[in-house]
């Protein structure tokens, strides 16, 4: 192959890359019983929606004082004293990351009722065994949020439903694949988050949006 046709090559790739991870997507989707032509749109809006953050509760955060230089020779009184800065932290949720993979986690259990009740246990057993996961590999960092491993939940949600329930492994997968990460990882380290320099603290935002959608559909793609 002439060298001068390899930028053109991994152009196309990276032109192509975007409509093969939404087919990919659209059939997780299909796998979850979700119609063939409905598919792309939720993929669209959750991808649309990772950009939009509903806030839901908002904080008064005083930052600690930084010392005055001349503090080791006992003359900060004479000094005019430093004030506690009162900043604003934000508590959301991400639209693209929790709104809408929530939704699709009630519709997902409401099938699974449906199956049967027997499928219950199962799908609670799994989605404990995710939390657990995702709450240990789970980390704040400043500036941030919590962020965990990407590729993580998805396989240990694909392998749980797997062995609990084969005959509804699909949306169970899918349920502990969201679930985990969102219980996890956001909503348990909620009080982790406090105690680092964040603004906007978003549940299912950066940070945790791949590892929530992904290992979602991750999940359902490997059962």
């Amino acid at each position: 192959m002439p060298l001068g046709l390899f930028p053109f090559i991994v152009l196309l790739l990276l032109f192509l890359l975007p409509f093969l991870f939404l087919d990919i997507m659209t059939i997780a989707l299909g796998k979850l019983g979700i119609d063939p032509l409905l598919a792309p749109w939720v993929v669209f809006f959750m991808f649309v929606g990772s950009l939009l953050n509903i806030p839901v509760l908002r904080e008064s955060v005083e930052q600690p004082l930084t010392r005055h230089l001349l503090d080791v020779w006992r003359a900060e009184r004479y000094l005019p004293q430093l004030e506690r800065q009162v900043t604003e932290r934000i508590i959301a949720v991400n639209v693209g990351g929790f709104v809408i993979p929530m939704l699709l986690v009630v519709y997902e259990i409401m099938r699974i009722i449906a199956a049967g009740p027997e499928v219950l246990l199962p799908l609670v057993t799994a989605v404990v065994v995710n939390v657990a996961v995702c709450f240990w590999s789970a980390r704040p960092v400043e500036n941030v949020g919590v962020v965990m491993p990407t590729f993580v939940p998805g396989p240990v949600a694909a392998l749980t439903a797997l062995f609990l329930a084969p005959d509804m492994a699909p949306p169970v997968a899918f349920c502990a694949g969201v679930l985990g990460p969102v219980i996890g990882a956001d909503l348990m380290n909620l009080n982790k988050i406090r105690k680092v320099q964040v603004g906007v603290a978003s549940i299912g935002g950066a940070g945790t949006f791949d590892g929530i959608v992904i290992s979602g559909l991750l999940a359902v793609l490997l059962t």
